[in-house]
This record gives structure tokens, sequence and C-alpha cells, in this order.
């Protein structure tokens, strides 16, 4: 799959470039990134290799996007459709602190999800996160995803414990 972009009011969705290294490698530092959705990245090397890994979609199984404002490119968070199998898959997205409660995460998973619906032919699309993360529920619910239950203790997240998750999804035939 070549590389797209994606607008979204006030953002450019965005292939990840080496210069994001810098800023990458500050934002997952973040605690609030580190809590809910930790990455190891505490190096210049290993926030170039995170880049690396997300700009390579050359086996289908994601498309994962920078996110940056679409006046002057300043990095806002990340956002990615991924596992995808057959006509399935499941999305994630951070935002940096500055970009907390601005709705950034909310256009940007909703612009994606929409170019995903109609450019990879999918059929759902699936949003998990801890129920503790409240902010996380309004970002799914802001971008068209219903809640459709709780999964117990799910996943381990970056606080080192198992969370009660959320589960969301979006049809590519709802409204």
């Amino acid at each position: 799959m070549e590389p797209v972009e994606i607008t979204a009011p006030g953002l450019l969705l965005r292939p990840w470039r080496v210069t994001d290294a810098s800023a990458v490698l500050t934002a997952l530092r973040d605690p609030e990134i580190v809590r809910w959705n930790g990455q190891g990245v505490t190096d210049p090397a290993q926030a170039d290799a995170w880049i690396a890994r997300r700009a390579d979609w050359s086996d289908g199984s994601h498309v994962s996007l920078a996110v940056a404002d679409d006046t002057d490119s300043t990095l806002l968070g990340s956002v990615s459709v991924h596992q995808i199998r057959h006509d399935n898959a499941a999305v994630g997205y951070w935002t940096t602190a500055p970009a907390r409660g601005r709705g950034v995460a909310g256009r940007a998973l909703r612009a994606l999800t929409d170019w995903a619906f109609t450019h990879l032919d999918l059929h759902r699309i699936e949003l998990c996160h801890a129920v503790a993360n409240t902010a996380s529920c309004r970002v799914a619910e802001r971008a068209g995803y219903p809640l459709e239950g709780t999964l117990r203790e799910s996943h381990r997240y970056g606080d080192g414990h198992r969370h009660d998750e959320h589960l969301h999804a979006r049809l590519a035939t709802d409204p």
C-alpha cells in the first residue's frame, strides 16, 4: 500500500517521518501516554525504530499516521488502523499533552476510520481502551464508535496492571 495523507478540520494525517523522532521521543515519555499506551521508547534510537515500523506498511497489517497541525506541522499525536485481517481491524491513537482537550483524537480517528472503510474495504473496526481511561471513552463516542461491552482484565497497560476494557466498534453500515 502506498502512503497516504488524510485531512480533517485543522489536521493533517500523514506518514511518519525521520524528522518526527524528537517529538515522538518527547511524546512517548509523557506519563499519560506511558500509562495507557506504553511503547517502551526511551532513547533516540528507539524513537527512530518506532517511526520506521510505523512508516512501513508493506505487509498490509496496518496504516499508521502522524497527526499534525495543518498550519504549522506540529506533531499532535498518532492514529492507526491495525490488526487488519480480512474485513476487520482495530484502531489506536494517542495525543501529545498540548493537543489534549482540543478534539484532536476524535477528529483524527473519525477521518482515519472513514478512509479505512472506503479504501481498505473493511466491515468492522474495533476500539478498546481501559475503563479507567474516561477520556478515551469520550473520543470513541465522538468518533462514532458505540460502546458494545466490557472485557474483564483483558489487557496489561503501561502501569503493569491488567485493566478491564471497554469495547467500542463501528461497522461500515453504521450511519
